[in-house]
């Protein structure tokens, strides 16, 4: 197949473009600079500018693009996560209206849209969007693909939760405290906490690009969900280290803001449409996520 990828220079982008060539598919990553091999293609998003005929003929538009959220949120910032999302995936949406033959449209999308505090309450992909500001991007950035399913194409939103590999930057970051013995739950700990490893997440994209019964969004996460504390004590004992450190949420709200509700708050979020259409996950628990990504 022939993929088209936007956000290729990301952690993820970068996994899956190994993963898709290592099976012989095609891959075309779009970069904002001269394109320096033939494999790229050059576009400016802010503007909406790509040429459909520089696309050819592709099977697949997938949109990893977006700036990273665990910073603080200014309103400046804010603009940027928004714009950084929504226009990316509006430009590859009306490409795909442009082209004769319609390509799948896959997008990366945030598990965070269900709200911040949600409790032990399951979360489908049939479950209302939350409020809150991340759920107003995602409203957005899912939106942003009508002018694709209007043409004809085949639209598929990605609400993950936090990829778990030795080099994904975020699993870096929640494994630093526990690398030096300062490791520990994230407030009172019984807050679910929805990963998946990166294994997973590649099939998952896959199995969504090539099944032709999937749309719409689709929740990315472990399907028996763990709590922080759950999540702790298995990072833990892989890494042969203490959690004993707790970190109190007044302290994450000092210091990330209202960022920290994404740590803080409960999302059991289940994979219910992928395993309707017969995905199975290789590491469906916490501990054999965790295994897998230190591996």
């Amino acid at each position: 197949m022939k993929y088209v990828l936007a956000g290729a220079s990301g952690f993820l982008g970068k996994a899956l473009t190994r993963d898709l060539v290592a099976d012989g598919h095609q891959v075309l990553r779009l970069v904002r600079r001269a394109p320096s091999t033939p494999d790229e293609i050059r576009w400016n998003p802010a503007s909406g500018e790509l040429d459909p005929a520089d696309l050819g003929d592709p099977d697949v538009l997938v949109n990893l693009a977006g700036a990273n959220i665990g910073r603080p949120w200014t309103p400046t910032y804010r603009n940027t996560i928004r714009e950084s999302r929504v226009s990316t995936t509006a430009t590859l949406a009306t490409v795909a209206s442009q082209l004769d033959r319609h390509p799948v449209l896959i997008t990366q999308s945030g598990i965070g849209g269900y709200g911040t505090d949600l409790g032990d309450r399951i979360l489908t992909e049939d479950s209302e969007l939350g409020e809150g500001f991340l759920s107003d991007v995602v409203r957005l950035w899912e939106g942003a693909l009508e002018p694709a399913r209007t043409a004809g194409s085949r639209v598929a939103a990605l609400r993950t939760g936090v990829v778990l590999d030795r080099k994904a930057p975020a699993f870096q970051l929640l494994s630093l405290p526990f690398r030096i013995g300062l490791g520990g739950r994230l407030g009172s700990g019984t807050q679910y906490f929805p990963v998946i490893s990166l294994t997973d997440w590649l099939r998952a994209v896959r199995f969504v690009a090539e099944n032709d019964t999937i749309s719409g969004p689709v929740n990315v996460a472990l399907p028996t969900p763990a709590t922080n504390t759950e999540f702790t004590a298995a990072l833990a004992t892989a890494l042969n280290r203490p959690a004993f450190v707790p970190v109190p949420a007044f302290l994450m709200k000092a210091a990330l803001g209202e960022f920290a509700w994404e740590l803080l708050g409960s999302k059991r979020a289940l994979p219910t449409r992928l395993q309707s259409a017969g995905f199975a996950f290789h590491h469906p628990t916490v501990t054999t996520a965790l295994s897998a990504a230190l591996a």
